[in-house]
């Protein structure tokens, strides 16, 4: 079997940036990978700024001993264009103005006293007390988001705050998703003998849109080889990827390792990871004719088959599907940050393969096993905040430190 770094490794080594680009409005752009560096035009803020509310003044002003008073010759709400401040007064100044030519200091309101038209200073700042410099946080020509990053609200926020209305960003991933199996059920609909409910495909839905791809749900295949196939053939023409969950196995009725098999490559990989292990990679065939120019260069379309226990193909997801959906995005970095954290508990029999335990974060800080690591027990990955990446042959005692994933990186 392989590892799981061996199997990671290969996957990831097989993608790359899809082609195409868009520019699309900065407030649409959550999620999006940008396709070229967004590159300041201005300084932020592009003015000294007051970071208090208080009173403008000149240092010097304040250096005898004598009559701290002084008269106020303006007052300045942030957005206004102030005067050069005359010596020998003070501004009166607003979190967020312009700081007024020749003002060197800012006092805050509660270190002053004010009657009529004059300020008494009670405090004597030190030069650029409480000013926020030109271009202290941006400076004009400056890289402020790299190509390849992914578009959260606060990087969208930071490209509006140096006037970008657009944003040039890769296309969606484009994948394509299908369930096999007669014995799936749709949750409304009566449950015959034998049949369950598919639950892999809300699971894997979310997933794939919640890492913001273009997804096209084929629903659920009949168990029939030639079903699978027109599936297959139909699904390459306009996709990047093809995600399929259920009936990668040998067994007579598992038809879609024959079926891509037939449309085009196929490696079915045995991992020694708990939940998980087997994993099917490789590409159907395009038909050149009825490609979608935009979809991809390439005359295949990539595969991916997933487990079909519930927990199985979550964390197959999480650990492979993930990282390689985001390479196709555009993204350099997709490994996810692990936390090293102390484990609340025992677990006396190691496992040969690579296991992946559900657990949360207690309150003390440390880590809680879900009491039932099944790979049909879809109940832990609610229940956890992520997962124990415990390395082979190892037994867990309480106290030790663990390798911990939490779902805020995998499901981002």
């Amino acid at each position: 079997m392989l590892s799981t770094a061996e199997a990671l490794a290969t996957l990831l080594s097989a993608a790359s940036p899809i082609p195409g680009t868009e520019s699309i409005p900065t407030l649409d752009a959550l999620n999006r990978v940008l396709s070229a560096d967004v590159i300041s035009p201005l300084d932020v803020p592009p003015m000294n700024t007051s970071s208090m509310d208080g009173y403008a003044i000149r240092t010097e002003d304040l250096a005898t001993d004598g009559d701290r008073r002084l008269p106020v010759s303006q007052r300045i709400p942030a957005g206004h264009a102030p005067e050069p401040l005359k010596p020998g007064t003070a501004a009166r100044i607003f979190t967020g103005a312009t700081v007024p030519p020749g003002a060197d200091a800012i006092v805050m309101q509660e270190q002053t006293e004010a009657a009529g038209n004059e300020v008494t200073i009670l405090h004597s700042p030190a030069p650029g007390e409480w000013i926020t410099a030109q271009g202290a946080d941006i400076r004009s020509g400056s890289i402020i988001l790299p190509a390849g990053t992914r578009l959260t609200p606060q990087a969208l926020g930071l490209a509006a705050s140096v006037g970008c209305a657009e944003l040039k960003v890769r296309r969606r991933v484009k994948v394509a998703v299908f369930f096999t199996g007669d014995e799936l059920t749709m949750p409304g609909e009566p449950l015959k003998p034998g049949a369950i409910y598919n639950s892999n495909r809300f699971t894997l839905r979310g997933l794939l849109e919640k890492l913001g791809c273009e997804v096209t749900d084929y629903g659920i295949v009949p168990d029939k080889l030639d079903a699978t196939r027109a599936t297959l053939r139909e699904a390459a023409q306009a996709h990047d990827l093809i995600l399929t969950c259920g009936g990668v196995s040998v067994g007579e009725e598992d038809h879609v390792k024959p079926a891509v098999e037939a449309e085009g490559r196929l490696s079915m990989w045995q991992i020694a990871m708990k939940p998980g292990k087997p994993l099917a990679f490789g590409a159907v065939r395009r038909a050149a004719q009825q490609a979608d120019a935009a979809a991809t260069a390439s005359v295949e379309t990539f595969f991916i088959g997933l487990p079909g226990n519930p927990v199985s193909s979550f964390a197959t997801f999480l650990l492979f599907v993930r990282p390689f959906v985001l390479l196709l995005a555009g993204m350099q970095t997709v490994e996810p940050r692990a936390l090293s954290l102390r484990a609340d508990f025992t677990q006396k029999k190691a496992d040969r393969r690579n296991e992946f335990l559900r657990a949360r974060i207690n309150p003390a800080g440390g880590l809680d096993l879900f009491p039932n690591q099944s790979s049909a027990v879809l109940t832990s990955t609610v229940w956890g905040d992520g997962l124990i990446d415990n390395p082979p042959n190892h037994a867990i005692s309480a106290g030790e430190t663990v390798r911990f994933i939490p779902f805020s990186e995998l499901l981002n």
